[in-house]
């Protein structure tokens, strides 16, 4: 959910207008929503221990030299279809990878402290509607 919908939802929750069961069907919503984030975490969660079991298992077999240290990392990808299949596509991801390690380098920069003070709010957005 964006923060323009959750402004769109205090901003409905705090309007007078608002009935009772429109607040409800709101509310129903919400548990729905946290319902499939709570499983698609789970399901995400499930998929990084198998991604992380796997390289650590590819590292330790390369530390007592293998016979083929990749197999771990190259079954995990191969059932997730991830395996690179042509030239192409091998220099499209170790571009990737550089590109993903500089992200990751600005991410891990401090981030410059806002001005406080007041702050306009604005409601715009195309997410979710809400019930009238």
């Amino acid at each position: 959910m964006t923060r323009s919908e959750f402004d769109d939802i205090r901003a409905f929750l705090a309007d007078e207008a608002t009935h009772a069961g429109d607040l409800l069907r709101v509310a129903r919503t919400l548990i729905d929503d946290l319902e499939h984030a709570r499983m698609r975490e789970a399901v995400l969660r499930t998929h990084y221990l198998r991604l992380l079991t796997a390289a650590r298992a590819t590292v330790a077999a390369d530390t007592v030299d293998a016979p083929d240290p990749l197999a771990f990392i190259k079954h995990e990808l191969a059932e997730r279809g991830q395996l690179p299949e042509d030239g192409e596509a091998v220099h499209r991801i170790l571009s990737d990878a550089r590109t993903a390690a500089a992200l990751l380098a600005c991410l891990e920069q401090p981030v410059p402290q806002r001005p406080r003070g007041m702050r306009l709010r604005r409601c715009v957005g195309t997410g979710r509607t809400l019930p009238r």
